[in-house]
């Protein structure tokens, strides 16, 4: 299936490792022009030249931090006019909230959900300009099933779930689109950092939570990265142009609701 996706321009934060990197790794597979940001130079550099070396294609870095002003205006920069853009950042550590200070939950929410939003503010108009968009947020499935020990994250994204699903049906008229994933667990850096937290907390050892957390899974396993880069590429690209304001669960299906 040609997904129309050959010469976009795509920015895509948090992609040189795990879900990130793999929605990089699927779009400019798919001939998109990709530029992966992020905090940290060496992690990037290295994932844009084992993409570019792997997949013979041009991926470019910039060293862009979404929760400050400099950072949302280096990574324009280095994509003016972006046609895809996927907000993409690690949720914060488990925990007790009784633990969490003020300080804590503002930086919470500029990494989760004021951040996004920023890059959303920068790049939406320009999108309905040109007559398309993609606007992807990767969140969390703890948005519709909260974990107790995420509860800043369980927060910091329900707040940026609510102000997508407003703003999204006022952009599909002019061609963009703003969705949600909402992953549960992948064999990813992010998940061995979330079962580092439960170890932390007395759950057990690194592999008896990993085990267990695969076995309780309906799927038995952790998703593989690849198949949530293969649905962010297919919600980007001109297929799914009538699909909006939607958070799209991937879970291996232990979300136990009907709707």
């Amino acid at each position: 299936m040609d997904l129309g996706l050959n010469g976009r321009q795509a920015l895509i934060f948090g992609g040189s490792r795990g879900l990130g990197r793999a929605c990089a790794e699927a779009i400019a597979a798919e001939g998109a022009r990709v530029t992966i940001a992020g905090r940290t130079e060496t992690a990037l550099a290295a994932a844009a030249g084992e993409m570019s070396t792997r997949l013979e294609v041009p991926v470019r870095y910039v060293v862009a931090d979404i929760t400050t002003d400099e950072g949302r205006a280096a990574a324009l920069a280095a994509c003016p006019a972006p046609d895809i853009l996927l907000n993409n950042a690690s949720g914060w550590p488990v925990g007790d909230f009784r633990d969490w200070t003020h300080d804590d939950w503002v930086a919470g929410l500029d990494r989760m959900m004021l951040g996004p939003i920023g890059m959303i503010r920068l790049t939406v108009d320009g999108m309905m300009e040109r007559g398309f968009g993609r606007i992807v947020n990767i969140t969390s499935r703890s948005v519709k099933v909260a974990q107790v020990e995420m509860g800043l994250s369980n927060g910091a994204r329900s707040g940026l779930t609510g102000f997508v699903a407003g703003l999204a049906r006022q952009t599909i008229a002019h061609g963009v689109t703003i969705n949600n994933i909402l992953p549960g667990i992948f064999d990813s850096e992010a998940q061995a950092d979330h079962i580092e937290g439960l170890v932390k907390a007395g759950e057990g050892s690194f592999e008896e939570i990993r085990a267990r957390r695969a076995r309780q899974n309906p799927a038995g396993r952790y998703g593989r990265p690849d198949e949530l880069g293969s649905l962010f590429a297919w919600i980007c690209g001109d297929k799914a142009g009538f699909m909006t304001g939607q958070n799209l669960l991937m879970d291996g299906g232990s979300y136990p609701g009907t709707f």
